[in-house]
């Protein structure tokens, strides 16, 4: 992929992001997604298909998880109209969702360490 396409595909990925968490705070009702956040957007080469990953502040319950997950599956397709209308591009990429576990994966390293700290152990 050349740089050019490189830095335009960053830069969409960016405004999705930053579109999609304004869209949250501003036009939604169902007030689960109120207290979710989208924290990464990555496109394909072709900018065709998003995968857009979200975490919440009480997701840390597999089935809250699951309702969140189910809500945003719900919402697909106004999300994507947002985004058809604000971002003026040609063709709108489809939308899918994961969770991200990033915060989760972080904590449990954290937590390891500090075990392993408190035996003596030092890195």
């Amino acid at each position: 992929m050349s740089s050019q396409k490189g830095h335009k595909k960053t830069k969409l990925e960016e405004r999705i992001l930053s579109e999609l968490n304004s869209f949250l705070r501003t036009r939604v009702s169902d007030k689960r997604l109120m207290l979710m956040s989208f924290t990464k957007v990555e496109l394909n080469n072709d900018l065709s298909m998003a995968k857009i990953f979200w975490d919440s502040y009480n997701s840390s319950d597999a089935d809250i998880r699951r309702e969140f997950q189910e809500t945003l599956d719900q919402a697909r397709g106004k999300l994507r109209a947002h985004l058809a209308q604000v971002l003026n591009i040609r063709h709108t990429p489809d939308l899918t969702f994961g969770y991200d576990s990033q915060f989760e994966s972080e904590k449990e390293i954290e937590s390891i360490l500090a075990d392993e700290f408190k035996k003596g152990r030092k890195f």
